[in-house]
């Protein structure tokens, strides 16, 4: 008999489901290996050694051995406890939530290495973490540059269809974001400047620009980020409906 394939590895718990009386399946989006499913043994127990370490939204070192259909984690360490540091506050945990679940839905095939959307996602929590922006803010952002990574980018500084470099007023979800007046299909959306212009400061990391944005304006840019987001995925997001409405 070979030896077990071990390998070392870190990254951020999307999800967790029991198993079994004491065992937990631990989805993982890892820096090096992509998404990766794994069995957490005996650590819904009390005297568990690292159950409290592999919840979600926890940036964790991992030694994992490869099995056929789970692998399986034999070691765990805390990071960066991000989950825990925005329990207590529901806008930033739901927001969060999002991420992790929007997060899985864009690394479609397991053991895929995807390090831009682990790129993204670290950098998503810490910066909800630090409390410098208000939540959704932070959550629409993710979500913007997650879809261009993942190849749905919504186009906002030319026309999605002909290609005409202009900030078009009117917006398709279909066709994948602003269109010109004469490329306008029936049913796009008419956008405000003011959320036509958040949107370009969160995709392109603006933020003194996307603080400054009026409510109204954030209320459209996340309906538009949202219409979009679950336009290109095959079913909606669960946690979405469970954002804070602010």
């Amino acid at each position: 008999m070979g030896d077990v394939p071990v390998y070392r590895d870190e990254g951020v718990v999307l999800r967790t489901t029991p198993l079994g009386e004491a065992d937990r399946i631990v989805t993982i989006l890892t820096r090096r290996t992509g998404r990766v499913r794994a069995v957490a043994k005996g650590v819904r127990r009390t005297t568990s050694r690292f159950g409290s370490r592999l919840e979600p939204a926890t940036y964790v070192d991992l030694q994992l051995y490869e099995g056929r259909s789970l692998d399986t984690v034999t070691q765990a360490e805390i990071l960066h406890p991000y989950g825990a540091q925005i329990a207590g506050d529901y806008g930033r945990h739901t927001a969060s939530a999002v991420m992790l679940e929007a997060a899985e839905r864009f690394t479609v095939e397991e053991r895929e290495p995807s390090l831009k959307m682990f790129l993204l996602l670290v950098g998503g929590l810490r910066t909800l973490v630090a409390r410098e922006h208000a939540p959704r803010l932070v959550l629409d952002a993710f979500l913007l540059r997650s879809l261009t990574v993942a190849g749905y980018g919504m186009s906002l500084d030319e026309c999605a269809r002909c290609g005409e470099p202009g900030t078009y007023p009117n917006l398709s979800v279909p066709a994948g974001g602003v269109v010109c007046p004469e490329c306008r299909p029936p049913g796009a959306a008419s956008v405000s400047a003011p959320a036509l212009r958040l949107l370009i400061a969160l995709l392109s990391g603006d933020w003194a620009d996307a603080d400054a944005s009026p409510s109204p304006a954030r209320r459209e840019a996340s309906g538009l980020v949202a219409a979009y987001l679950q336009w290109h995925i095959e079913r909606g997001l669960r946690a979405l409906p469970h954002l804070e409405r602010t």
